[in-house]
């Protein structure tokens, strides 16, 4: 961009002498946030842009409308409307003038929902080539609907509304032009805005200002210019036309020096307003804030997870301080310990009128083994601020790193109030979440978060680490008060009668009533008897006018309500008690929960309250709290104590309803869920509960409890846990070690009472299958992976679990399984990245293969599922059922469980071969495909064999049945383990096979067990015995006749399958 002087002289013929117009104009280069160069002049050319209003816009709020608003983009130029606020066809009106700098840029029209605390939602865009708009009659487009367009390629399809603008070129002339520039110097010193707002922008009013500026300012600033700039300016001046140059050259010499001068005073006062916020203090700054967000709730934790959730010895003031005022050294230290360099942080500024406390923060951080060092910029921006409650959101913007502008990490620090302190001093706690914010859609979505996840737990950790340096952090057990102590401290005022009865009856309805009737009784003793007449016989006295039905109409309605009240009165007395102070019974997992309070309960009787009751559900048991009449703002005080569980609860769940009378169906006022295994046992000693729900959401309704959870059995209760799974799993439970448990709780994030109980290694399956290992616990099913530093960590609860799969073999999976686990709807969110897809129902379905031992980790996964998903009756029935199944260690025992099928003999002969030549049939080579397929064995696959263990090995074979074979066809899959007999003289083959497309195939299993065994070396034969046996999956009445068809089948196959195989031998030789 060239200096104004010498484009007016190139393109208008101004005829301009020297510099005698721009004499004394000078731009403060000091200022805050202005370029330290001088500024340059605008062009003459301006695009008008008018924007006016949209229809059909997205619903992006939870009420289901939006707070659109439009951002306007010309090259470096940029404008914005207001925000209109709850609206999808928003009307603005509103005028801007963006300046031209090059013939090949675009308008850029986006439409944004204004979001409070988070990043602004993206509803569409519009973007229009300047030169549409020259090659436009009368340069301008007119009037037009524009479709608003998405910013995936892949969702061209979505219709994201349309918004309606006028587009147009426009000469200024250089008395506008001259006021503009004056107009910028008094302007915001805002470096996102230049340009020109409102729809008489054209002829701006008011008295032009000027500042001083020296010849040598301007005269470096025309050397600076760029000299193809001049010939843009000539190409679009002939759009113009030539007419116009003497009148503009004209009116240019009329321009007089005291026109652009503004007085030193104007000067020093514009200086003042730009530095305004550069020279007040951090805690002046915050303490303007404060009654902007004091009133603000803290908002909720960010959906990635939480990073850090920690208690420090120090006031939140003190740690806010520490944290984030510009004083503190401790992010410049954390640089230091993590590499990275160029670290600047900007001052705190006010911005939209003072209502938003901002910074920005400038860094490069450190190369890695994958990524370059990159430049980051780290928006930080106060959400709440009370003097004791703080909550900054960091948005940090990485546009180096690839696909770095699809995505912004967005980061929450929550400072609040600790727990209390035996000394008596302050606490404070800092919790910081964080989420992944994507600008656009992309396929890379779950790997950049993956990789997101892990470098912030990484990076923090060093965080948390600096920070305990700086300030000592809380140790919860020598805080926490004895359970005894808070339980004893709850006491509960059983409420009499007579304050339950004028609850009841103190009320209008119930006074009215008694009125009425009194009436009525007074009124029969003054009343003479009247005589019979009409329809009437002694006994029955009808009404004799309209005005005596309409009384006893009334009046049979006032008794009706009479009668509610005193039934629902009779109810309470009835339902008064609760199961406040009712002992547990037995030993094991010992649940206690303290009801407090709650507060701002919604109000859902005609009287403007509520009668509220809590219910708590956990493993299958309930306890409910006592009604409290005609109150929004409870007081409970009670506990409850659950009966001792045997397994160890994953959540419970919180109801809160209202008493509406005993034939009433109950009103929720809200809902909540406490997870025993995301959350620490310290943190639910004192813990404040926000319910979910239509209603308790609008009424920000919550509750105080008090939860704890003991193991009264210590250690006996996990070998008791053990034992009893290992009865249900029908194998040997190896304990593992506390190391090996203590590794498992930290990988998850557990609390220490989890324990593990087995571990196999599989892949799981998303777009490219990931090989890792599946953690099972009591209460999780977890999985981990570390391939090339990119980890893959997630876990979800038994309970979260809607149905388990068993997916037949395919060639990608060599003939293998798989497993497909199906969660209930909204349900393991956490896990979401994990995930191989989401069904039409909204459920996450993870799908699990390659199992080295499938039949194992199969029966376990079901086992602990059946556990903890079945009833307690179905449990016990369960455990009966299995009781009786003989345990056998895994290092000794079968690996396929055989145990579970009873075996018999169904093929014995000998064949004239020994036994290495006839595991032939067994090697997978062209003999045993040739006879498979013979047999009417159609597509025979089969995966090599692989050491199991020592002397062990295993396989998979997938194959369909021939129609010759079977009628029905239909497909196997088989597993087979070989292993040489103990006197080295043959093999063993163990096999289980699983029929998938034929009739009841999936009510049973078949177990082969085929012993070759030489007889004598001189002989040069074996001795082949085959078993067989029927695992029953489900029960049926066919049972006989099932068995007795596969015996006689099987019986002929195997006769027929090795006369093939021992003809074929011998031919050989």
């Amino acid at each position: 961009m060239i200096g104004l002087a010498e484009r007016v002289k190139s393109s208008f013929g101004c005829g301009l002498k020297g510099n005698s117009w721009h004499e004394g104009f000078k731009v403060n280069t000091n200022s805050p946030g202005r370029p330290k160069q001088q500024r340059r002049c605008r062009n003459e050319i301006e695009l008008l842009v008018h924007v006016i209003e949209a229809r059909n816009l997205q619903a992006m709020d939870l009420n289901g409308l939006s707070d659109p608003y439009v951002k306007l983009q010309l090259g470096k130029h940029r404008a914005k409307t207001k925000v209109v606020k709850k609206s999808l066809n928003p009307f603005w009106d509103e005028e801007f003038n963006l300046q031209v700098g090059d013939l090949s840029e675009e308008l850029i029209v986006n439409v944004l929902d204004e979001d409070k605390y988070f990043t602004d939602d993206f509803l569409g865009q519009v973007k229009v080539s300047l030169t549409k708009v020259l090659d436009s009659d009368n340069l301008s487009l007119g009037l037009t609907w524009y479709q608003l367009q998405p910013k995936g390629k892949k969702l061209k399809s979505k219709d994201c509304g349309e918004i309606c603008l006028t587009i147009s070129l426009y000469q200024k002339n250089i008395e506008q032009t001259v006021r503009s520039i004056s107009d910028d110097l008094v302007s915001s010193y805002d470096r996102s805005s230049e340009l020109t707002k409102g729809r008489n922008s054209v002829s701006s009013n008011g008295d032009t200002e000027q500042a001083d500026v020296s010849e040598a300012n301007e005269m470096d600033t025309l050397k600076e210019d760029k000299p193809n700039a001049v010939t843009f300016v000539g190409r679009v001046y002939q759009f113009f036309g030539g007419k116009n140059s003497g009148t503009i050259s004209s009116s240019s010499r009329d321009v007089s020096p005291e026109k652009v001068t503004v007085s030193s005073a104007d000067k020093i006062s514009e200086e003042q307003i730009v530095d305004a916020d550069s020279d007040i203090p951090y805690d002046e700054l915050l303490k303007c804030i404060i009654p902007k967000l004091e009133g603000v709730d803290m908002p909720a934790g960010l959906p990635g997870g939480i990073l850090v959730d920690q208690s420090y010895s120090t006031a939140p003031v003190d740690l806010n301080s520490l944290l984030f005022s510009p004083s503190s050294r401790f992010w410049q230290s954390l640089a230091d310990i993590q590499g990275t360099t160029g670290f600047q942080a900007g001052p705190w500024r006010l911005e939209n009128g003072g209502e938003t406390l901002k910074r920005v923060v400038l860094y490069t951080k450190a190369a890695t083994k994958l990524v370059k060092a990159v430049s980051a910029t780290e928006e930080q921006t106060y959400l709440k601020a009370d003097g004791t409650n703080f909550a900054v959101l960091l948005s940090v913007s990485i546009p180096d790193v690839p696909f770095g502008s699809y995505f912004r990490t967005e980061i929450l620090f929550c400072i609040m109030p600790g727990p209390h302190l035996p000394s008596e001093e302050q606490s404070s706690r800092l919790v910081i979440s964080w989420r992944m914010n994507f600008l656009q859609s992309t396929m890379m979505k779950s790997m950049i978060e993956n990789g997101a996840r892990q470098g912030l737990k990484d990076s923090y950790s060093q965080f948390v680490d600096l920070l305990s340096q700086n300030r000592k952090p809380v140790d919860l057990k020598e805080t926490a008060i004895s359970k005894e102590q808070i339980l004893a401290s709850l006491q509960t005022e059983r409420e009499s009668d007579w304050k339950l009865a004028s609850r009841f009856f103190g009320n209008f309805t119930v006074i009215s009533t008694l009125v009425a009737m009194l009436y009525i009784l007074i009124h029969i003793i003054l009343a003479n008897p009247s005589t019979i007449q009409g329809l009437e016989f002694p006994g029955i006295d009808l009404p004799d006018s309209i005005g005596e039905i309409v009384v006893c109409g009334v009046l049979v309605l006032q008794g009706q309500l009479f009668l509610n009240v005193v039934g629902r009165y009779l109810q309470a007395l009835k339902q008064r008690g609760s199961d406040h102070g009712v002992k547990a019974q037995g030993d094991g997992w010992l649940l206690t929960v303290a009801l407090i309070e709650g507060s701002s309960l919604a109000a859902v009787d005609s009287t403007g309250y509520s009668d509220p009751y809590v219910v708590f559900s956990c493993n299958g048991k309930t306890k409910t709290s006592s009604i409290k009449f005609q109150t929004l703002d409870p007081q409970w005080n009670e506990v409850f104590e659950f009966d001792a569980m045997d397994d160890p609860p994953s959540m419970m769940n919180v109801d809160v309803f209202d008493f509406d009378g005993p034939f009433d169906e109950a009103t929720s006022l809200g809902h909540a869920e406490i997870n025993f295994v995301k959350s620490n046992l310290a943190d639910l000693v004192d813990v404040r509960i926000p319910l979910q729900g239509n209603l308790a959401q609008t009424c920000q309704s919550k509750l105080l409890l008090r939860v704890f959870l003991n193991n009264t059995r210590g250690n006996d209760i996990v070998m008791e846990y053990i034992t009893k799974m290992e009865k249900e799993v029908g194998k040997k439970i190896v304990v593992r070690s506390p190391q090996t448990n203590s590794t498992f709780q930290k990988l998850f994030g557990l609390p220490p009472e989890e324990f593990l109980i087995n571990d196999f290694t599989c892949h799981l399956k998303r777009r490219m299958p990931t090989q890792g290992r599946i953690f099972l616990s009591p209460r999780i099913i977890g999985f981990h992976t570390n391939l090339f530093g990119h980890k893959t960590n997630f876990f979800f609860l038994w309970e979260d679990i809607d149905d388990i799969q068993v997916v037949p073999p395919s060639l990608a999976t060599m003939g293998s399984p798989s497993l497909l686990i199906i969660l209930r709807k909204g349900r393991g969110t956490d896990a979401k990245h994990g995930a191989k897809a989401v069904d039409p129902d909204g459920r996450l379905r993870f799908h699990f293969q390659s199992f080295v031992s499938f039949n194992v980790a199969n029966r376990t996964i079901m086992a602990l599922w059946k556990a903890r998903a079945l009833s307690p009756e179905q449990k016990m029935q369960l455990l009966e059922e299995s009781g009786a199944r003989n345990l056998n260690n895994e290092e000794s025992g079968s690996f396929l469980g055989l145990e579970d099928a009873k075996m018999s003999d169904v093929f014995s002969s000998a064949i004239d071969l020994n036994s290495n030549s006839l595991m032939e049939l067994f090697n997978g080579g062209p003999l045993e495909k040739s006879v498979m397929e013979k047999l009417g064995c159609v597509d025979y696959s089969l995966s090599p064999w692989e050491t199991v263990r020592a002397d062990v090995y295993q396989r998979q074979i997938h194959y369909k049945f021939d129609k010759n074979l079977s009628r029905y066809g239909g497909e196997v899959t088989s597993t087979q383990q070989k292993s040489p007999l103990p006197d080295k003289k043959g093999w063993l083959i163990e096999e289980v096979m699983a029929l998938q497309g034929v009739l009841l195939g999936d009510y049973f299993n078949l177990h082969f067990r085929y012993q070759i065994e030489d007889l004598s070396p001189k002989l040069r034969a074996c001795n082949v015995i085959v078993s067989l046996g029927i695992a029953w999956l489900k029960s049926t009445s066919h049972q006989k006749r099932i068995t007795k068809n596969v015996i006689s089948n099987s019986s002929l196959r195997l006769t027929d399958m090795f006369t093939r195989v021992e003809n074929e031998l011998l031919q050989a030789k």
